[in-house]
């Protein structure tokens, strides 16, 4: 396969990519990210494994939102990536009618505007929520290149690591999805 020229059906919308263990990019090393949008002029995703130093409660601060629930201000904030680190966004159940959506599947969307974090703050969001500061980005062919180079494995994603699967086990239960125990995997990469 041509890296350069990938058919639709080949893009990795809704997919994870898996670090393998020799990627060692500060920002990706033993990361797993979403990819929320793959097309020919490039890739967006959000790594779903990363903590930030931050809690729900202090980005809610920064927006002048109170929280009115219990429990919503100690919610962890992940670190999506490392371009526009400043600005965030809500992965989360399908549904509600929010200023700024993005469908990645039928099971997630995506959520850039300040409504949904204040129907957070009052219990009024989506059931399953995750909040992230900056995102992943790829120019276009940069993610082909990166794959070619075997720098990510790739499985469809699933929602129960996004959303219930404890943060520190994602990276291993992502590559479970596709049968690999990252464990018996080398940390240097080459070709056959």
């Amino acid at each position: 396969m041509d890296a350069q020229k990938l058919q639709h059906s080949q893009y990795l919308n809704d997919h994870f990519l898996i670090a393998a263990p020799s990627l060692h990019d500060p920002n990706f090393s033993r990361g797993v990210t979403l990819i929320c949008q793959h097309t020919a002029e490039g890739a967006m995703g959000l790594v779903v494994n990363r903590l930030s130093d931050y809690r729900l409660g202090d980005v809610l601060e920064q927006m002048k939102i109170e929280a009115t629930v219990p429990g919503v201000a100690d919610a962890p904030v992940l670190l999506g990536g490392p371009v526009q680190q400043e600005r965030g966004f809500v992965l989360h159940d399908p549904g509600g009618q929010w200023d700024s959506t993005f469908v990645v599947s039928p099971q997630i969307s995506l959520t850039t505007s300040r409504d949904i974090l204040v129907a957070m703050a009052q219990g009024k969001g989506p059931a399953r929520a995750v909040v992230a500061l900056g995102y992943a980005g790829w120019t276009e062919g940069q993610l082909e290149s990166e794959l070619s180079e075997n720098a990510w494995l790739t499985v469809p994603a699933d929602t129960e690591i996004v959303f219930r699967t404890p943060i520190p086990e994602r990276w291993m239960a992502a590559a479970r999805l596709m049968g690999v125990d990252l464990r018996f995997m080398t940390d240097y990469s080459g070709h056959a």
